[in-house]
């Protein structure tokens, strides 16, 4: 009795072309699914990669700004020492800080302390409301964020 099936060369039984084709249909849409996992995988590192970079150059600003700080400080002490002669670079060196994202924070005597935007050298007096009493150090934002808390003695008011 001889079998109706056709045996390839090694002795094993040829694959009907139906099963070559599903078997060749699964390789594809693994491969495509391999692909598509690399792309995204590709598409994610290069995002994190981006963020990394504005990350990376933000923090070197806001270093830069801290180290500045006290120069500003400084000018500020000369405006205060001689205001009619320091007027116009006074404007203009404002105008330079604003346009840099650099602003000063509030500490107008009277105004509420804030913790997250003043630190407190000393405190007086017995009431419940906490305001500024003083600035002995001027705090700066760097684009919205606090980039160093304000110096100021608080005094409690009823």
């Amino acid at each position: 009795m001889s079998s109706n099936k056709a045996t390839s060369a090694s002795g094993k039984p040829a694959q009907s072309s139906h099963d070559k084709v599903a078997e060749l249909t699964a390789q594809i849409t693994e491969l495509t699914n391999d692909l598509q996992r690399t792309r995204a995988d590709f598409e994610n590192y290069r995002r994190q990669s981006e963020a990394q970079k504005v990350q990376a150059a933000q923090a070197v600003e806001e270093s830069t700004i801290k180290k500045i700080l006290p120069i500003i400080d400084d000018f500020e002490r000369a405006v205060s020492a001689q205001p009619t002669a320091m007027a116009p670079l006074a404007k203009s060196f404002a105008k330079t800080l604003e346009n840099l994202g650099i602003t000063k924070i509030d500490t107008a005597a009277g105004a509420d302390f804030n913790p997250e935007l003043h630190f407190a050298t000393s405190v007086e007096g017995g009431g419940d409301k906490e305001c500024i009493a003083e600035t002995l150090q001027p705090g700066y934002y760097y684009q919205g964020v606090v980039l160093r808390p304000a110096l100021v003695k608080v005094v409690k008011q009823s």
